[in-house]
């Protein structure tokens, strides 16, 4: 696997920085300015990369299960977490054959290393852009099952999720594949940084829009109930929180990281991005930390899904 000094994760080949120290405080750039770098140990890309594993299985293992969960919506939300679930599986693999490698107790050859690489390389990038795929997937179902409630059977079936799940996974392998092979193209990487913007534009346009009919939902019933201003406001406020909350983390977690290709292609050789560029390693740990929260999200609060979790759970003591 590519090697760029202690920044030994997958998607190395878009990090063609200098070899950073391997904790948190300060380090020299190539023009000898220090910037902060933070350093993630193995350990914690392990243990988040566990828990993240255990929590999307759930998911997927409950949704399996019930008969009653075999919907749309939960067809996305099962897709989500299985992209989570790789995610953080070819992260923890990556991370045991890099530990296994340094340890000596795994021999390999070079050519047989870097093609291993390539195949986890391509397993993360493919599950990181089905990842936000499904992302936007659920925020459309939702958006439709709102303005469309009446209709929303008809337009949302089984199988057309099924049809627009397989698109999603086809186009996923088959874009990650050229951006693997072609990662030194600033074309490419543009791509991704755009197809992120999409992403947020489209999340928030469907969110913002979402609020604003619940908001008018409320104020009608409270008009009914003669207490406009206090319901309306409580209201609007709790939804505000929320959906700053849903878009909070969306970007916090996977902005960094295309902040950084972003970066490659304006920038790569300033001593500023270079310090950015230092901490490539907690870009991916934020993503791999958006699975462990995506499941917080989008499954575990159905009451229906954490009812089936418990049978899960019981079944397998």
């Amino acid at each position: 696997m590519p090697v760029q000094g202690s920044q030994r994760r997958l998607l190395g080949s878009l990090n063609s920085t200098p070899t950073a120290t391997p904790k948190l405080g300060l380090a020299a750039n190539q023009t000898g300015a220090r910037c902060l770098e933070v350093s993630i140990p193995d350990g914690v890309f392990l243990s988040l990369g566990l828990v993240s594993l255990v929590e999307n299985v759930l998911v997927v293992a409950a949704i399996a299960k019930n008969r009653n969960l075999h919907s749309p919506m939960y067809c996305f939300i099962c897709c989500l977490a299985l992209s989570d679930l790789l995610v953080s599986g070819s992260n923890m693999l990556e991370t045991a054959v890099i530990l296994l490698l340094e340890a000596g107790a795994l021999a390999a050859r070079a050519a047989v290393v870097q093609q291993l690489d390539n195949v986890i390389d391509v397993i993360t990038c493919s599950s990181m852009l089905s990842s936000l795929c499904f992302l936007g997937a659920i925020a459309v179902d939702r958006y439709i099952s709102i303005f469309y409630a009446l209709r929303y059977h008809s337009i949302v079936t089984l199988p057309r999720a099924q049809r627009v799940v397989a698109a999603i996974w086809v186009a996923s392998v088959l874009f990650s594949t050229l951006f693997i092979a072609y990662c030194d193209h600033a074309a490419v990487l543009l791509c991704l940084v755009v197809f992120f913007l999409a992403m947020l534009v489209l999340m928030a346009v469907l969110y913002v829009h979402m609020l604003a009919r619940a908001c008018q939902h409320a104020q009608g019933i409270a008009q009914l109930h003669k207490r406009q201003r206090p319901t309306h406001q409580g209201f609007g406020l709790k939804g505000a929180a929320t959906l700053t909350i849903l878009l909070g983390i969306f970007f916090l977690c996977w902005g960094p990281f295309f902040l950084h290709l972003t970066l490659i292609v304006l920038c790569p050789q300033h001593p500023t991005c270079s310090c950015i560029f230092k901490n490539f390693n907690l870009f991916l740990a934020l993503i791999i930390c958006n699975a462990i929260i995506d499941p917080l999200i989008y499954a575990f609060r159905s009451q229906e899904l954490r009812r089936t979790l418990k049978e899960v759970l019981l079944c397998s003591w």
